[in-house]
C-alpha cells in the first residue's frame, strides 16, 4: 500500500504480471475512489447554462452528447496546455465529470472560479469509484442483478462503450458507464461510500473477478497507449503534440471559444514540433520516465512512460520526440543510465483496444 492523492492505494495484491494477465483474460476490479467526481449543473430543468459554461472550459461539443452519453475531454490553460484529462457524461440534472485524483483539488478550484453564478459545482465525495475491466466484466456485473433506474435505460450488459446510466443494486442507486483505462471492455461504477465495500465484495465473489492494484493498472494503460496525466500530459503539452487531436470537436475548431484555441489551431495547421510516440525496446531492460531518446548521438526527446509489457513479453515506452523522428519505423536509441537500448517507433496502442463499440464485433 502507498499514499496517493490523500488515499492509501494498493500497488499489488499477488503480483503485477499475474494481475495484469488476469485482467486481460478475465475481469479485474480496481478501486479508483481517489478520482474526483463532480456534478456541474444549472438550477431547474434547463441545463443550457451548464452546457455553455463547460464549453467555455473544454474543447468539447456538448450539443451532440445525448443523455447518458460520455466523452473524453481536456481541461486547458490559456496557452492550450493540458491541465487535466477527464470524462464528461450528460446526466439528468447536469453533467457528471470525473477528473484525476492528483489534480482534483486544482481542477475544482480552476473550474469553480470560471463558472457563472447560475451554474453550480458539487463534489460527490460521498461516492467511491470502482473500475471493473476485462473480457468477463459484463458477465460479472450482470450477475449482480442491477436494474435500470430510469425509463429507456438498457441492461448493463447492453450498454455500448462510452454510454452510461443509473442503476439500482439492493435499492441503492449507482452510476454505471461502459468505459475504463485498461484498453479492455469494462465499466466504471460510482457507488455511495456506505455500500461500496459490500458492492466490491459482491463483485469479487464472482469467479472471474479479482482485485487489481496500481501496478497492473499502469502496465495495462501503457500497453493500451493511454496517456497518464503528469507524465505523458502536462501544462506544457498541447493536445496536438500529445496525439489527442480527436478531443478537439469539429465545431469547436471552427468556432473556438475555449482556452488556447488559437495556439491549438496553429499546431493543427502547421504541425507540432514534438509528438508523442510509441517505442518498441529491444532486449529485456525497460526504459523509464525521464530516459533520453537519441537519434545517433543527438538527443531528440524523453521517455514519458515506460515499462515491461506482460502481454507482449518485451519492454515498451511512450516518449515525446522531435516531430522529424516520429515516423513509424524510425530507428532510435534510449540512454538508460549510460547504457544504450535500441528502439524503434511503432503505432499506438501497443495492444489493440477491445472496447465494446457499437457496430463493431
Amino acid at each position: 500500500m502507498v499514499p496517493f492523492a490523500g488515499h492509501m492505494m494498493p500497488v499489488q495484491y499477488e503480483g503485477i504480471i499475474a494481475e495484469h494477465m488476469w485482467t486481460r483474460q478475465n475481469a479485474g476490479l480496481f478501486d479508483v475512489s481517489h478520482m474526483g467526481q463532480l456534478l456541474i449543473a444549472s438550477p431547474g430543468a434547463d441545463q443550457a447554462p451548464a452546457e455553455h459554461a463547460l464549453e467555455a472550459l473544454l474543447p468539447i461539443d456538448l450539443t451532440t452528447l445525448g443523455l447518458g452519453g460520455q466523452r473524453y475531454s481536456l481541461l486547458l490553460n490559456d496557452q492550450g496546455g493540458i491541465l487535466d484529462d477527464l470524462m464528461v457524461t450528460r446526466w439528468p440534472g447536469g453533467f457528471f465529470v470525473v477528473v484525476n485524483g492528483a489534480t482534483k483539488t486544482d481542477d475544482i478550484a480552476h473550474i469553480a472560479a470560471r463558472l457563472p453564478r447560475d451554474v453550480t459545482l458539487t463534489e460527490r465525495n460521498d461516492h467511491g469509484l470502482l473500475a471493473l475491466q476485462g473480457p468477463r466484466a459484463a458477465e460479472a456485473l450482470a450477475s449482480l442483478g442491477l436494474e435500470p433506474a430510469a425509463p429507456g435505460i438498457v441492461t448493463v450488459e447492453n450498454l455500448w462503450f462510452m454510454q452510461a446510466g443509473p442503476y439500482r443494486w439492493n435499492g441503492v442507486e449507482l452510476h454505471v458507464s461502459r468505459s475504463g483505462y485498461s484498453g479492455e471492455d469494462g465499466y466504471e461504477i460510482s457507488v455511495p461510500a456506505a455500500v461500496i465495500a459490500a458492492f466490491a465484495d459482491a463483485l469479487t465473489a464472482h469467479p472471474a473477478v479479482r482485485p487489481i492494484g496500481l501496478g497492473a493498472r499502469d502496465s495495462l494503460r501503457l500497453e493500451a497507449g493511454l496517456p497518464l496525466y503528469g507524465h505523458d500530459l502536462t501544462p506544457e503539452i498541447d493536445p496536438i503534440t500529445a496525439g489527442l487531436g480527436f478531443a478537439i470537436a469539429r465545431r469547436r475548431r471552427t468556432e473556438g471559444g475555449f482556452p488556447g484555441h488559437a495556439q491549438i489551431m496553429t499546431a493543427l495547421t502547421d504541425g507540432p514540433t514534438k509528438r508523442r510516440v510509441g517505442l518498441s525496446v529491444t532486449g529485456r531492460m525497460a526504459a523509464r520516465e525521464g530516459a533520453v531518446v537519441m537519434a545517433g548521438d543527438t538527443p531528440i526527446g524523453l521517455v514519458t512512460s515506460g515499462g515491461f509489457a506482460p502481454s507482449l513479453d518485451y519492454p515498451v515506452a511512450m516518449a515525446m520526440v522531435d516531430a522529424a523522428h516520429a515516423v513509424t519505423g524510425t530507428e532510435l536509441s534510449i540512454d538508460v543510465r549510460g547504457r544504450s537500448l535500441a528502439a524503434h517507433v511503432v503505432p499506438l496502442p501497443f495492444v489493440p483496444h477491445r472496447y465494446h463499440r457499437k457496430g463493431i464485433a
